[in-house]
Formats: C-alpha cells, structure tokens, sequence
C-alpha cells in the first residue's frame, strides 16, 4: 500500500512550516531547490501519512530532517525514532542532520547528501549523468 501524501490534516502545519524555515533549512532548501541536487526534484516540509519531513526527494524515496536542539528531549528522541520506523517501512531512507553539523562545516553536509543522493540512485538504479 503507498503511503498517504500531503494529507489534508497536516496542510495547515505544512504551510507554518515553510513559512517559517530555520535559517539552515532555508540554506539547505537554496542548494536543494531546482533540481539542484544531481537533478533531482526535491519538496520541502513534505507530509507523509501523519509526518512532515524537512524535504523529500519522491523518485529517491529519501527524506532528510535537520535536527534542532528539540531533538534531544526524551519525548522528541522516541518521536523522531517512530517517525522514522513508520517512514522505513515504507521504503523511505531518512537522513538525519544536525545543526551543528551546519554550523561546522556546511559544504561537507552538501558532499555528504551528494553521497546518499548517489548511493540511493544507485539502489533505484537511476543512471546520473554527473559523472566528473
């Protein structure tokens, strides 16, 4: 069975959401956006069933969330980890990145995602034309 996508309930919070982006995703969604990442269309502040991931790349199946100082809490770490048992076994590979991974070196995050975006298509086997 396919997962719900953007469901009505979550529009609303959806909306909030990319309105009010945290300065790293608004970063990451500039390098995102466009096809940037190896042509890849990638949607940001995506609902999935009951969830909303930070972006989503639909023909990888890979969703990335960036991880704030709230992921540390308790009742966020047994959040986060249902949301990504729910999206694994729909087939969706969730990366998880923190901001201080930003803060410290940004352009080795944008290498990292390059990497998964990679592998993933590799895994689809989606032939890239990036080849250098």
């Amino acid at each position: 069975m396919t997962p719900k996508i953007n469901p009505k309930k979550t529009k609303k919070q959806r909306q909030y959401l990319r309105n009010n982006m945290t300065k790293w995703e608004v970063r990451l969604w500039n390098d995102l956006k466009d096809k940037k990442m190896l042509g890849f269309k990638v949607r940001r502040q995506y609902g999935i069933e009951n969830y909303i991931v930070d972006f989503y790349c639909p023909a990888l199946k890979l969703a990335i969330e960036i991880d704030g100082d709230v992921h540390y809490f308790d009742e966020k770490v047994k959040k986060d980890k249902k949301k990504n048992e729910t999206l694994n076994t729909e087939g969706i590979k969730v990366i998880r990145i923190e901001n201080l991974d930003f803060e410290e070196d940004y352009e080795s995050v944008i290498l990292y995602l390059e990497d998964k975006f990679r592998d993933r298509a590799k895994e689809f086997k989606i032939e890239l034309n990036d080849e250098l």
